[in-house]
């Protein structure tokens, strides 16, 4: 079941939800006003997944929660500032993460101060370009003082330009 997005779709609560999940300012970046998205539901009426013409945005999981989508990711790369919701990594890192690898502490030289296990992250490479999103495993204090383990577990990466 899908619908076109509108005032009465209920994105405004999206918004409400970006904005509590990401920092003020995420909702209207994910979910612009003067943009079309569509909203897929669950036969029930619930939010499942927001498309925009480029992709997927966002899911909404059961917990209340969005999974980003890399377009999602672009946006809220755009939007938020610097280093916030963000995994940095090196450049040794960055084939294996752009091919869906996960992101291990070792590799990682800046996380987002608020970084709390289970959060929705961006991994950015070093020269700032979004390479993947996922889920922070650990908070951003063990992510930088961590040798070993995992760092994100990446829901997708993004192909290399050539």
């Amino acid at each position: 079941m899908s619908d076109p997005a509108d005032g009465n779709a209920g994105l405004s609560s999206l918004r409400t939800i970006a904005d509590y999940q990401f920092g003020a300012g995420a909702g209207e970046a994910l979910f612009p006003l003067e943009e079309s998205l569509t909203v897929k539901r669950t036969s029930s009426g619930r939010p499942q997944q927001v498309h925009c013409g480029a992709g997927r945005l966002v899911s909404f999981g059961i917990d209340g929660r969005f999974t980003l989508g890399i377009e999602g990711g672009r946006r809220l790369d755009a939007a938020l500032e610097h280093p916030a919701y963000r995994v940095i990594v090196d450049d040794e890192s960055e084939p294996f993460v752009r091919d869906g690898k996960n992101v291990f502490a070792k590799f990682v030289l800046e996380a987002g101060p608020e970084i709390r296990p289970g959060d929705e992250v961006l991994v950015v490479h070093e020269r700032g370009e979004l390479i993947a999103v996922g889920t922070a495993e650990l908070d951003a204090a063990a992510i930088e003082d961590f040798e070993t383990g995992m760092a994100v577990n990446v829901r997708e990466g993004t192909p290399a330009e050539n």
